[in-house]
């Protein structure tokens, strides 16, 4: 009940707040213009919808703070998390405005995973401890930069980070930490609040601050949840969960890498532009990519059920599937 609460309020949040936003954003200017030829929009679109998630989610969770009894240990988490999202929500408006450069970037959110390591949101099935928070860092930085990778069509990032924050929910609903729970419920209604506006047409962005926020959430909510206590491998299904946006990452990054261009710098290769240039209208490619998030969000659920060859059975086909789309997909030309 207090999942579901948590939902709605983080929704109507998000929904009531953006006409405001969408008139400040006007006003003020804080409006990305097409005017570079990586840009995919044709129209000066006003940024500031990462700002209505981000409220929702924050309103919904100090809402329902008193309406519950949570423990210590699940405030504490919570703190820790909004403290590094908000962080990361103002370096994505700081870089809306006045771009900052991919390496500031990057430093900040390495800030933001330290963040997150000081309230104990960290991987804790590796050893030793500072290794883990290695990975932890570069787990965060990672899924931060690869929701913000592919933000670039009416709906992408937003939808597919609305079905991995469900998947979230419903994987740690069971006996995980209750933290995990409310975070996901919270993130996912602010999504959905900012997608009535967002797809198919845009009347508003998400922007930087959106993407990182986002990313930065959910990298924060994959790290709270054993996913399982069948198989051990079933600890890698946040990749799955997240792999639309991963594999979107990981294959940009090896295409420019071997035609000698910087990963770093943007360019019209990503797989939702593969996938345009097959004919697909960009509204049939955004539903295509959903369909894709859930069955993998699926599979991750399944992987969680079952036992361990099953699971390694699963893995399989779908790096296989993957691969092999991969090859077919990179054999298309893009300027």
């Amino acid at each position: 009940m207090y999942y579901i609460l948590t939902f709605v309020l983080s929704f109507l949040t998000s929904y009531f707040i953006i006409p405001l936003l969408i008139f400040v954003a006007i006003k003020y200017r804080v409006v990305d213009y097409p005017h570079t030829s990586i840009k995919t929009h044709k129209i000066a679109t006003p940024y500031l919808g990462g700002v209505a998630i981000w409220a929702g989610f924050v309103v919904a969770l100090f809402i329902i703070r008193f309406f519950t009894n949570f423990p210590t240990g699940t405030l504490r988490a919570l703190r820790g998390i909004l403290s590094g999202a908000t962080f990361m929500l103002m370096v994505g408006l700081i870089d809306d405005i006045k771009p900052i450069g991919f390496k500031a970037k990057f430093l900040w959110q390495i800030v933001g995973a330290i963040i997150l390591i000081n309230f104990d949101i960290r991987i804790k099935f590796l050893k030793p401890g500072y290794l883990a928070d290695m990975l932890t860092i570069l787990w965060v930085v990672g899924i931060c930069n690869a929701v913000n990778i592919i933000d670039i069509m009416n709906g992408l990032a937003s939808g597919i980070s609305f079905i991995a924050s469900l998947t979230f929910l419903f994987i740690a609903i069971p006996n995980e930490e209750i933290y995990v729970n409310f975070a996901a419920a919270g993130l996912a209604g602010g999504i959905l609040g900012f997608l009535n506006y967002n797809f198919p047409k845009a009347k508003i962005f998400m922007g930087d601050a959106g993407s990182l926020f986002i990313g930065f959430a959910l990298a924060a909510i994959s790290l709270g949840t054993s996913y399982t206590r069948v198989n051990e491998i079933a600890i890698y299904t946040p990749i799955l969960i997240l792999g639309v946006p991963i594999y979107d990452t990981l294959y940009v990054m090896y295409l420019r890498a071997i035609k000698g261009k910087s990963p770093f710098l943007g360019s019209k290769d990503h797989l939702a532009l593969r996938l345009e240039s097959l004919g697909l209208s960009r509204k049939d490619v955004v539903l295509l990519l959903w369909c894709i998030s859930v069955v993998l969000s699926f599979s991750a659920f399944l992987i969680s059920k079952v036992t361990l060859n099953i699971a390694i059975f699963i893995y399989a086909i779908i790096i296989s599937l993957a691969c092999a789309g991969g090859w077919h997909l990179s054999k298309i030309k893009m300027d």
